[in-house]
């Protein structure tokens, strides 16, 4: 489902889930951050922080080492969403659609790291139901999905090498400590949440074969309904643009005339 923007009577649009919470000194940040970007990705973290948040801050903490994280927020230009075709509500990973569109003068993505926007932890219950699903998103990065597939295979060769599986779980802890040290990420995130990621990384390597499963039977289950893609191609989104922009020219071709 594509959600046009005619509604929003600005050009700044923030989205967000239901459990995320800004402050004044935030929100001005990042919509004062898309003068020179279509698309802004802040950094969530969780507050207060049961163990479940520290087990899925583990995550969050070696996406900042390696790159950036997936929020449950963003701040996009309507412009550039109008440009795109609209908002795409069914896919979990909507980033990319507007990644697809050419941006002008101005960047496409701002990554501030340090831009820390607090959410709320899920319940138990609701923690558990996301494990496979937020697995299946890997299949938006084919290369983070082959490396998570492969742990397994990985630690199963090296089962008669136990030192060798320390000294990866002591490198992944040091990866993801450097997450937490980035960009001011220690004043929000527990010291604690490093030690969970060896529970995280072999929740992953499970959930993602589960999901692998799950794709092969037509998707995952997703608010309230069943997808097979986690987001679309950007092949598919530059078709998109193509037809919008063809659209946009014939209708001013016919004003002309």
């Amino acid at each position: 489902m594509l959600i046009d923007t005619k509604l929003s009577r600005h050009e700044a649009i923030v989205i967000a889930d239901d459990d995320v919470r800004y402050e004044g000194d935030a929100l001005a940040s990042i919509v004062a951050d898309l003068t020179s970007a279509d698309l802004v990705k802040p950094q969530n973290y969780f507050a207060p922080a049961p163990w479940r948040a520290r087990w899925d801050t583990a995550r969050s903490l070696l996406n900042r080492a390696l790159g950036s994280e997936y929020p449950g927020t963003y701040a996009r230009r309507r412009s550039t969403i109008t440009a795109a075709g609209g908002y795409d509500a069914d896919v979990p990973v909507r980033e990319p659609r507007v990644g697809a569109h050419g941006a002008g003068d101005r960047r496409h993505g701002a990554h501030p790291r340090d831009l820390l926007i607090a959410r709320r932890p899920p319940s138990v219950e609701h923690f558990l139901s996301q494990r496979v699903r937020q697995a299946y998103d890997s299949f938006a990065q084919p290369g983070r999905l082959l490396l998570e597939a492969s742990v397994l295979p990985i630690l199963i060769c090296l089962r008669r090498r136990p030192g060798a599986i320390v000294m990866l779980v002591v490198l992944s802890m040091a990866v993801a400590e450097y997450g937490s040290q980035r960009d001011h990420g220690s004043t929000v995130f527990p010291r604690s949440s490093v030690f969970w990621i060896p529970l995280w990384i072999a929740e992953r390597s499970i959930a993602t074969r589960l999901a692998v499963g799950l794709r092969a039977r037509g998707g995952v289950q997703y608010c309230g309904g069943r997808i097979r893609n986690a987001a679309n191609p950007t092949r598919v989104l530059r078709q998109r643009l193509s037809v919008q922009r063809g659209h946009r020219s014939s209708a001013c071709s016919g004003k002309e005339l």
